[in-house]
């Protein structure tokens, strides 16, 4: 039995006449018809007793628009369940596991408390092929313009623009600066993570001529900043995470660099929850900051994240709003 029919069957009994009912449900009046007469072949009964002006439900009808009634009932309740209850698999690179992702997975709870929310850390590459495979079902992922992703095979769904800072110590005699040039700093030390997490870093200075001398890798992101902090060298800090910088650190843009633009990216069929938690996280985005409309701070502007600057025109983290 088609459900359809249920549901015209319903409706025609409400309003009386198969005209209604097809204006009500978008159907022509003899859509209407074949379709009733069609649930009546079915069941092997007469349904409604036709009149000139309209229709009445049969004793067979009657018995029927309770049942039918509690049928839809439930299928309306099983499509709600299936897109409020179940999983959602997503993955995400380190730094937008900072700030965005955490606030962005804190909203979705709050409107699907009954889904069960599981998260993967890993690189764009490694999520992208695990997102092609169906192991996850949405993956937050990065690209520079030198090297876009595969749109093609994806669904991308922009979330923001994500430009390059510096990290420095506080005493650091380039602290004060507000916007630092690469070329500067090619006698620095640097703190970087492993070889598969230098790759930025290398790409930059192959402009400048120059390789960067890695002082010391880590791989934790808080360890980065332990490094930073202690004076032993700078690090890259992409702005999706300068909101969770430790306070004794100090951050400068990067002049003429590209930058890199973070998308939600899903299969090519989106689901409803993978909807709802892109929504999430563009919200995230537009509540918290907007790093596509940053400007260089000058002394006595605010800061990039629109805190008043301290005296020496840096951007201090521990005045970010969060």
């Amino acid at each position: 039995m088609d459900v359809s029919w249920l549901e015209v069957f319903v409706e025609v009994a409400a309003r009386k006449t198969f005209t209604a009912a097809g204006e009500a449900l978008g159907y022509t009046q003899s859509a209407v018809s074949r379709q009733i007469a069609s649930l009546e072949g079915e069941l092997g009964v007469a349904l409604f007793d036709r009149h000139p002006r309209g229709v009445e439900l049969s004793e067979e009808g009657r018995r029927l628009l309770e049942h039918a009634i509690a049928i839809l009932a439930r299928l309306a309740a099983a499509r709600h369940d299936l897109h409020e209850v179940g999983q959602l698999r997503v993955g995400a690179f380190d730094t937008a596991d900072a700030d965005l992702v955490p606030r962005a997975i804190a909203a979705f709870g709050r409107t699907h408390p009954r889904v069960l929310l599981s998260l993967v850390e890993s690189t764009t590459a490694p999520l992208l092929a695990r997102l092609r495979t169906g192991d996850i079902d949405l993956a937050v992922v990065s690209a520079y313009p030198d090297r876009p992703l595969e749109s093609d095979r994806f669904s991308l769904h922009h979330l923001l623009d994500d430009p390059l800072l510096v990290a420095l110590p506080a005493g650091h005699r380039l602290a004060g600066r507000a916007s630092l040039r690469l070329d500067e700093l090619k006698e620095e030390s640097w703190i970087e993570g492993f070889p598969e997490g230098s790759e930025t870093l290398i790409a930059l200075h192959r402009h400048t001529g120059s390789r960067p001398r890695i002082a010391f890798a880590a791989r934790e992101w808080t360890a980065k900043q332990g490094f930073v902090a202690a004076g032993l060298g700078l690090a890259l800090v992409p702005s999706i995470a300068a909101g969770a910088v430790r306070p004794d650190i100090m951050l400068a843009p990067l002049e003429d660099e590209p930058v890199r633009t973070v998308y939600a990216a899903t299969r090519k069929s989106v689901a409803p929850l993978q909807s709802e938690f892109v929504r999430c996280l563009r919200e995230t985005v537009a509540a918290g900051w907007s790093p596509t409309s940053r400007q260089v701070p000058r002394r006595g502007d605010t800061n990039l994240l629109g805190a008043p600057q301290g005296p020496s025109g840096a951007v201090a983290p521990g005045d970010r709003p969060r």
